[in-house]
């Protein structure tokens, strides 16, 4: 009795000991599967523009990029088509698509933050804040999504951060449109070299603005220039300071700035008739108002943030280490028009603005 009552207890023991193996199969195989949906999931969230580094590259994927612009004005709605234009080009050579969210501010601040907000609750996968309001306000927006920014004169400054060199360490990159201030002062003596009193115009709420004339006004007073400043708040008192400006000015410098850039008339209007040149940090400014600039291409900067975020989104680049981009390549240019209205013949080495749309 107690051998049978033995074996019964072996073969209990046995059926337990097996229904555990088959238990433990099944929940390896379970397992197995949790882990491929998390590493599917994984794969879909650096698809969407996570900034794990060191992944293969995506394939077959369609994403969303929100883009926030200013204002309308020439500079700008260059460096947006080099951006739509280049990413379009680089997601379809990889099995990729790209659609874009597409929305201007017109140039207040307020509606940039909005803009953002919308970007945020649909969850784009890339933000390109293209000038320095529409990366302020993504900035504060989302510490999650990629932000790349186009047209910013110098990230510090935009962000408030003096401590800041050529990386953000953050969810933040992008380019610059800054061109060597130092060589635009040397211009400034090329084409002036007998003027005395240069007035700084800018608008005093744009912190790109502030921070170029921080840097060129001692480099033209180490020239022996004696530099005024004429600031603006808005399109509004832009006439009165511009001015104000020409009755003691022998030249003007402009940074790149994009209320003058929006308003390039109203200066236009004040400094032909008073014979008082400008240099202008950017050439849609110069077309519009100034005799010379050196000059970008803001469609070349779009591409170079295209190739970004086409890092970012497709090779999971790490946007935090990834640092700040200039502009390849600088050119000199004249106004032929302004000139001729002034008397004023270029030096040698520029080439004419094409002001066909001015």
């Amino acid at each position: 009795m107690k051998k049978r009552i033995m074996s019964v207890l072996a073969a209990c023991m046995a059926a337990a000991l097996l229904a555990s193996c088959g238990s433990g199969s099944g929940n390896t195989t379970a397992a197995a599967d949790t882990t491929a949906a998390e590493d599917g999931s994984a794969a879909s969230g650096e698809a969407s523009g996570g900034s794990e580094e060191g992944g293969a590259a995506v394939t077959g994927q369609s994403f969303t990029v929100g883009i926030c612009q200013l204002t309308p004005h020439e500079a700008l709605d260059a460096a947006t088509q080099g951006f739509k234009d280049r990413l379009t080009e680089l997601m379809a050579e990889s099995g990729n698509e790209v659609n874009f969210e597409e929305e201007n501010a017109n140039n207040d601040q307020p509606t940039c933050s909005t803009i953002i907000n919308q970007f945020v609750s649909s969850n784009v996968d890339l933000i390109l804040a293209n000038a320095t309001a529409p990366l302020q306000a993504a900035a504060s927006a989302t510490s999650e999504i990629p932000i790349l920014g186009t047209s910013i004169s110098d990230y510090g400054t935009a962000l408030d951060d003096a401590s800041m060199s050529t990386v953000t360490g953050r969810n933040i990159s992008g380019t610059s449109d800054l061109a060597p201030l130092d060589q635009q002062a040397e211009m400034l003596q090329e084409w002036f070299p007998d003027a005395q009193n240069v007035g700084l115009l800018y608008c005093s709420s744009e912190a790109n603005s502030q921070y170029q004339i921080g840097v060129i006004k001692p480099i033209l007073e180490d020239m022996g220039y004696t530099c005024t400043e004429y600031t603006f708040t808005d399109s509004n008192d832009l006439s009165s300071i511009v001015s104000q400006a020409v009755q003691s000015c022998d030249v003007i410098y402009v940074p790149t700035d994009n209320t003058v850039a929006d308003n390039t008339g109203i200066i236009a209007n004040a400094v032909i008739p008073a014979q008082v040149p400008v240099i202008a940090g950017e050439e849609g400014i110069c077309g519009g108002c100034g005799v010379a600039t050196l000059s970008i291409s803001y469609y070349e900067l779009g591409e170079t943030t295209a190739e970004m975020a086409y890092d970012i989104l497709v090779n999971n680049a790490d946007i935090s280490t990834m640092e700040i981009q200039y502009a390849p390549t600088l050119t000199k240019k004249y106004n032929p028009d302004i000139c001729s209205q002034l008397g004023l013949t270029p030096p040698d080495g520029y080439e004419a603005v094409d002001t066909s749309e001015e």
